[in-house]
């Protein structure tokens, strides 16, 4: 009986482990950490110095949102980038995922703000503290796929555009 474990189990641990060594392992696991609550975004914002990357996806319908996923955040470059230079905030408008009440009018509310029209969208922006609890948003610029870009290379030119959206921060 122990055999009959033992021998799929050390089966399954070898199998993970090729697929680690060859560096197929789950997307951005552990390697990016996207929030979902503004106010949240903003105080790690605050602490870090860094902009808000506001990533305005459908996550269960829009094929643009699992492309751009898939051949730009994916990449080991967007992660280093990514740590290195802004606060990531998801905001989701799936058509068959309940969200909470609370998060869905968050969404609806930053989507009418920046005026978004189509998925995938990206806005960068910083936040500046007001009265109390409130703070402004600072748009700096925004994004979507790297149009134009080298098949199989779509990472760079969405870096190059996304470091010249960071450089109005600047000015």
């Amino acid at each position: 009986m122990k055999k009959r474990i033992i021998l799929p189990l050390l089966l399954c641990i070898g199998i993970a482990l090729v697929f680690r060594a060859f560096g197929h392992e789950p997307l951005n696991e552990g390697k990016l950490q996207w929030h979902t609550d503004l106010m949240k975004a903003h105080e790690a914002s605050e602490k870090s110095k860094k902009p808000i990357f506001a990533f305005f996806t459908g996550s269960d319908w829009c094929g643009w949102c699992h492309k751009l996923q898939r051949e730009v955040f994916a990449k080991p470059e967007f992660i280093e980038w990514a740590n290195k230079n802004v606060v990531l905030l998801e905001l989701d408008f799936p058509r068959s995922k309940p969200l909470s009440p609370e998060l869905a009018q968050q969404n609806q509310s930053l989507q009418q703000q920046f005026q978004v029209r189509g998925y995938p969208t990206i806005w960068v922006f910083t936040t500046a503290k007001g009265e109390g609890n409130t703070f402004s948003l600072n748009p700096l610029g925004s994004l979507g796929y790297p149009a134009g870009a080298e098949k199989g290379r779509e990472e760079v030119k969405f870096l190059s555009d996304a470091n010249k959206v960071l450089a109005n921060r600047k000015k």
